[in-house]
């Protein structure tokens, strides 16, 4: 249904709206290091065990310390650890002690 200022026999045109005007905002640039693709899927990474069992009932993934994010479902005694989880984890206090398990 039309509005009583919507006429379609009006024969002026009506005045156009204030020009819109759009802000760019800024943003810092992030330089990540980029490894070769396959990179991730070659080391055993850092994982906390709690979030292991709750990806192998739900099937949700999980992030480890160095970022990467996937579904667990290998063997991670077959595979080195992963340079930057293990740099991370030691960098933590008490690097070394509980909580965290390579997946």
């Amino acid at each position: 249904m039309s509005s009583p200022t919507d006429d379609p026999f009006q024969t002026q045109p009506t005045a156009p709206a204030a020009p819109s005007r759009t802000a760019v905002l800024d943003r810092e640039e992030q330089v990540e290091e980029q490894a070769a693709p396959g990179d991730h899927e070659r080391f055993a990474h850092y994982v906390k065990k709690e979030k292991i069992m709750e990806s192998a009932l739900s099937g949700d993934p999980v992030i480890a310390l160095c970022g990467k994010v996937w579904v667990p479902g290998r063997d991670p005694k077959r595979f080195p650890v992963c340079p930057t989880c293990k740099e991370i984890y030691e960098s933590l206090s008490g690097g070394g002690k509980g909580g965290d398990d390579k997946s």
